[in-house]
């Protein structure tokens, strides 16, 4: 922050056009200035009653005193009227809400162990201006609510379907699952799909294959290590709990986290997803690889009504881009972008105005968005100033080869086995079959091995029937 002095006879309109060389000794009765960021922003000539605004920070020390928090709470006091107030959490624990300290606005929001119904109390007991509001957090702990209002707002979300189940695990929905698919009251979906949990703090959501494409399923969990999710050979629904049942994406192996800060900002990174192959990335100081990512038209849209429609004016939630469209899978409430001074500089700069500007009108303090994410490259050129493009980025792989189509299959009879050793695979511990006539016994023992299987049921050969038959159309093309 700096602060200038500007003798009282400038109109404002006249402020772009004033330099450095004005000082404080030239112009003993002026107005105070002062920069957040860049942006300039004029203060009255009189200050409101000589108090400051206190903005309170009302969460779970974990939250309230990570390092995303305290970078946007630096910043956040850089404004002259703002005074920051950090609730202890043992206040916030212990204490009755009248004896919490009075703020004028009020940041708070759920976390694991926070206490949300004494932060409805204290709101209603002081009134304070809220940046999120509290009994919409309420709804961000259940999916099926969350849901909901995705849908009655009509922002973009995958097809989907609940199963409730009561406390003795029973459900009034006719529920049936079958191999590939599940069913519940007409509503079908094939695997792959995905399961939730209902209770938005449980992140064991479980992903589940189609037998063509090996079973099975994918557990996804929060991180531990280096790891986010791991394989399971299960590929049967959980029997307990409820559920969320919706149709699987395919991301090209990416998510997206969108963080908004009000309805007319947001910041966005891609990390690779948890239900590749579970490995997390992580950079050399151990943190969790993200890359910028550049919202479209539509995205920024969809960032606008979720803010709005949850009323959460700092709120993260995650973006599924498939098939050309983007879908809103989960939304999280208050989130913070962990590693960016340039979100923790829009963030501070946004709620500071929006605080300023609820609580104390009389200052008319213009209304300031993000700073743009790069200043616009353009140069001088022999015919005017131009754009420069800076640099062009291809990805471009040779099309000489057909990209391989890979089938996995554990074998266990002894016709293969002998095959392997006919080929030698034993001396080099590993085999390729290549020529015709190599494929062509392969596909005899595959024949051979669903014919017999027809006569007198085998346990082993019934087993592996779909990816025998799988292999015998691939080898019969």
């Amino acid at each position: 922050m700096s602060t200038g002095n500007f003798p009282t006879m400038y109109p404002v309109e006249s402020f772009d056009n004033l330099t450095d060389d004005l000082s404080c000794a030239d112009f003993p009765e002026c107005r105070p200035s002062f920069y957040v960021g860049e942006d300039l922003i004029i203060k009255s000539e009189k200050p409101i009653d000589g108090n400051k605004i206190k903005v309170g920070v009302c969460a779970m020390r974990k939250k309230s005193r990570s390092k995303p928090m305290c970078e946007i709470l630096d910043r956040l006091e850089r404004f002259d009227y703002i005074e920051v107030v950090v609730f202890e959490e043992t206040v916030i624990l212990d204490d009755p809400v009248e004896d919490w300290p009075v703020v004028d606005a009020l940041i708070a929001f759920f976390s694991n162990g926070f206490p949300l119904e004494k932060a409805v109390q204290y709101e209603k007991l002081r009134n304070p201006f809220m940046i999120n509001d509290l009994q919409m957090q309420y709804v961000l702990q259940d999916r099926r609510e969350v849901y909901k209002i995705l849908k009655k707002e009509c922002i973009a979300h995958p097809r989907y379907a609940v199963l409730n189940r009561d406390v003795n695990d029973e459900t009034d929905l006719q529920f049936t699952e079958t191999e590939d698919c599940i069913e519940m009251s007409g509503d079908v979906f094939q695997k792959p799909f995905v399961e939730k949990p209902v209770d938005a703090e449980d992140h064991n959501v479980y992903i589940y294959f189609p037998v063509a494409a090996g079973g099975g399923s994918q557990r996804l969990f929060r991180k531990i290590g280096a790891r986010s999710s791991v394989y399971s050979p299960i590929n049967k629904v959980r029997k307990t709990g409820s559920y969320i049942y919706e149709e699987f994406m395919p991301t090209d192996g990416t998510d997206v986290k969108v963080y908004a800060v009000g309805p007319d900002y947001a910041h966005a990174e891609a990390r690779k997803s948890p239900a590749l192959d579970g490995k997390v990335e992580r950079d050399k100081d151990g943190k969790e690889v993200r890359y910028p990512v550049i919202l479209s038209a539509m995205e920024k849209c969809i960032a606008r009504e979720v803010s709005l429609a949850f009323k959460q004016t700092v709120c993260g939630f995650d973006l599924l881009r498939a098939n050309g469209k983007s879908y809103v899978c989960d939304v999280n409430g208050f989130s913070f972008v962990k590693n960016s001074s340039k979100y923790y500089d829009d963030c501070a700069k946004i709620l500071g105005t929006m605080v300023m500007r609820n609580l104390a009108p009389q200052l008319h303090i213009p209304w300031v968005l993000g700073s743009a994410p790069e200043d616009v490259p353009v140069v001088p050129t022999t015919s005017g100033s131009m754009m420069e493009l800076r640099c062009v980025i291809a990805v471009i792989r040779h099309g000489d080869r057909t990209p391989k189509q890979k089938m996995k299959m554990e074998v266990k009879h002894a016709k293969f086995f002998e095959l392997f050793q006919k080929y030698q695979g034993y001396r080099k511990g590993h085999l390729k079959l290549k020529k015709p006539k190599q494929l062509q016994e392969v596909l005899d023992i595959v024949r051979f091995l669903l014919n017999e299987n027809k006569v007198k049921k085998n346990s082993v050969i019934e087993e592996k029937k779909a990816k025998l038959e799988q292999l015998k159309l691939v080898l019969e093309m």
